[in-house]
């Protein structure tokens, strides 16, 4: 599965109502190092455990709405969301192994 690219507009569908996997969402801007540094890991896990994760990428500047929603004040950002509701969330550069252990992987 590849990584969904979550807006305002489909937020409900893909995150807020969905129920199953959990959600993996990565709170990201273009200029930031740090999450250029963090995509391919994220892009990584969608690809390697799709089957067990949805990945759900949102641009902070082009989703400002979102980011304030849930509170984003330093990126990248990463929320776990299970059933609609947040599990887990942590801040700045994570290793691979790191990400997995906040999904349980």
């Amino acid at each position: 599965m590849n990584e969904i690219v979550i807006t305002k507009e489909n937020f409900d569908a893909e995150v807020r109502n969905y129920r199953g996997l959990p959600i993996l969402l990565d709170f990201w801007a273009g200029w930031c190092g740090p999450c250029m540094m963090l995509a391919p890991v994220v892009a990584e896990i969608a690809e390697e455990y799709g089957d067990k994760v949805r990945v759900g990428k949102v641009n902070v500047d082009e989703q400002p709405e979102l980011a304030a929603a849930f509170r984003v004040e330093s990126i990248p950002m990463l929320v776990v969301v299970k059933d609609g509701g947040i599990v887990k969330q942590s801040v700045g550069y994570r290793s691979k192994d790191n990400v997995l252990d906040m999904l349980g992987l």
